[in-house]
């Protein structure tokens, strides 16, 4: 058994990391050690992938077929096409998923790789024989309710997917090669692919239906933000103090929050010629904000403080520790 793991490791995780000159044939008890280490958080971490993209691809599934399939509604992007063409015609809703989203899949491949695509292949095509095979009960004929918990499952689904290393719906893979080919936004171009969605909308189907569609497309892009960027939103902290070392011990004791100092060097005046002094850099909630900011100001009221949004974090003393009392 620890012969037949040993060949799995050497394989995939130590010959892998180096296929051009990787020549050895045999390798040492440390060197397969490390292999394993590494082969464990690869492991967990497709494992990890693989239950958030299958339940990506139920959420999605139950608010397409309990919320707007039977209402009518649509949503952006590919998922959007796909519901107005299956409107329009008798093409079944889980074949247009896999038809509409195959450029998008080789598109992925060409510009984010291998990996991603795979795991794209698999939501997408996850998801349509979930709708195939599955079939969820309608649960409210409400249109308002239709409209907006249609698209909080939806983007649950799709941010589930993304946490998981895929997409369901592949329009975003489409607004990275165009912004990178026309110098625009991926912003700008998702907003004019769904104008021309919702306008196609409310021409074939109704204008109400294109508008509550617009309802169900903002529920569910706020509800992947929620998704994606977790539920603390973070903000990282740059402190330039004179009083450095009293901000960072307030920061740990206080606050119960770690820290970064760093070195840095003061410029200001017609020279632009300063001192040197320490930057104290930290990360913290939203909510824990104001009171970070009331204790540096008793500190140093004349502190340089730069504020950035996080949107995610990963490793350090990101969870506030237990202070001792």
């Amino acid at each position: 058994m620890n012969s037949f793991l040993n060949r799995i490791i050497i394989h995939y995780v130590l010959k892998q990391k180096n296929k051009k000159f990787d020549i050895k044939e045999t390798y040492s008890r440390f060197e397969i050690a490390k292999g394993f280490r590494e082969f464990k958080i690869l492991a967990f971490r497709l494992v990890k992938d693989v239950i958030l993209m299958v339940l990506g691809i139920f959420s999605a599934a139950f608010g397409l077929e309990s919320f707007l399939l039977p209402s009518k509604f649509i949503d952006g992007g590919a998922t959007g096409i796909s519901l107005l063409i299956a409107e329009l015609t008798t093409i079944p809703l889980s074949l247009l998923i896999i038809l509409i989203n195959i450029p998008f899949i080789i598109l992925g491949f060409k510009i984010i790789g291998k990996q991603f695509a795979v795991k794209t292949a698999f939501a997408i095509i996850g998801l349509a024989i979930c709708m195939y095979f599955f079939h969820f009960p309608e649960v409210t004929h409400d249109k308002l309710l239709v409209a907006i918990f249609g698209g909080f499952f939806l983007g649950s689904g799709i941010g589930l997917a993304v946490r998981g290393g895929s997409v369901i719906d592949g329009t975003e893979v489409l607004a990275i090669f165009l912004s990178r080919k026309f110098g625009t936004t991926m912003g700008d171009i998702i907003i004019a692919i769904n104008v021309v969605i919702f306008s196609a909308a409310a021409y074939y189907l109704s204008v109400e239906t294109a508008l509550y569609s617009m309802i169900t497309y903002l529920a569910a892009s706020k509800t992947l933000d929620f998704i994606i960027q977790g539920i603390e939103e973070y903000t990282g902290v740059t402190i330039i103090s004179s009083h450095s070392e009293q901000i960072r011990k307030m920061i740990i004791e206080t606050m119960g929050r770690g820290v970064t100092v760093y070195c840095g060097k003061r410029g200001y005046g017609k020279k632009g010629e300063g001192n040197d002094i320490d930057i104290v850099y930290t990360v913290v909630t939203r909510l824990e904000l104001n009171k970070l900011k009331t204790e540096i100001e008793t500190i140093d009221p004349n502190a340089f403080v730069v504020m950035n949004s996080i949107k995610d974090t990963k490793g350090g003393m990101i969870k506030k520790r237990p202070l001792q009392h």
